[in-house]
């Protein structure tokens, strides 16, 4: 039988609870670095009455997103991306983020694009940082968003000199991911297909937990105590933003980027969270 299939990269809290969200009735092939992550998820959602099939997946390497998106194809078309993966600053040096969230998004979003059937749709998880950090020229706005692929990681701004920290690497990972789905809207379109990104705050994660217990744990407990909202966020309330622009409802919104924060970079700009 041929099936409507979601592609989930990232067996992560957030990227679970969109695929519950949007999920039902379809085939979803999880992916993820560790199998047992993987494994896990498919285990949880499949005894909830899911279709969930688990893999083995590295996001920075084309060759397996390339086997993931093959082994997706057997069970039937494409309609659906969410893009849950990717690696923190407390986690990885800075050449890994570069590699995992930088580049392997920008390959996931071209390799899902050339097979995403028409009516389809997708979402990356981005990230407020890419949001709070300096203002990028005009020109190195439209390298993150256009260079091809393969020559990415040699950008100037990418270089080791030209990156302060791990934060610093992320930030600029983020915000092209931002830039990469805004340029790759325009080929998903050619498709009849749709891509956005959700740019989530502090949401209480495995990931996150990682975050208040490393090395910069207190400045992210202080960024939720002073963000409007109060207090950090949740995988649904993520999944909740992923609902519409992944339904019927959102038809209308490609190539944008949505800020799920609780306020966190508005009280950063103009707030008690203010440099």
């Amino acid at each position: 039988m041929n099936q409507k299939v979601m592609i989930l990269t990232g067996a992560s809290q957030i990227g679970m609870a969109i695929a519950r969200r949007m999920g039902y009735g379809m085939k979803i092939v999880v992916g993820d670095k560790k199998p047992e992550n993987a494994q896990a998820i498919a285990k949880i959602m499949n005894d909830a009455g899911f279709d969930v099939v688990p893999m083995e997946m590295d996001l920075s390497s084309r060759v397996s997103i390339q086997y993931i998106i093959a082994e997706a194809q057997k069970y039937g078309d494409i309609t659906m991306m969410v893009n849950a993966a990717g690696v923190s600053p407390s986690q990885a040096p800075i050449e890994a983020i570069l590699k995992v969230d930088l580049y392997g998004t920008a390959v996931l979003l071209e390799e899902v694009g050339k097979v995403i059937a028409p009516g389809g749709v997708g979402v990356t998880i981005s990230s407020q940082s890419g949001h709070r950090m300096k203002q990028l020229t005009p020109e190195e706005d439209e390298q993150l968003a256009c260079t091809p692929t393969d020559k990415l990681l040699e950008l100037p701004l990418l270089q080791p000199e030209n990156i302060r920290d791990t934060l610093h690497a992320y930030q600029l990972a983020k915000r092209c991911n931002e830039k990469r789905v805004m340029a790759e809207s325009v080929r998903w379109g050619a498709k009849g297909a749709r891509i956005n990104s959700i740019s989530p705050g502090i949401i209480v994660t495995p990931l996150a937990i990682d975050e208040f217990n490393g090395p910069r744990g207190d400045f992210y407990k202080n960024m939720f105590a002073k963000c409007p909202a109060g207090r950090p966020g949740t995988a649904d309330e993520v999944a909740n933003v992923a609902e519409l622009l992944m339904s019927h409802k959102g038809a209308f919104i490609t190539g944008a980027d949505f800020l799920v924060d609780g306020g966190a970079t508005a009280s950063y700009f103009y707030g008690p969270l203010k440099p």
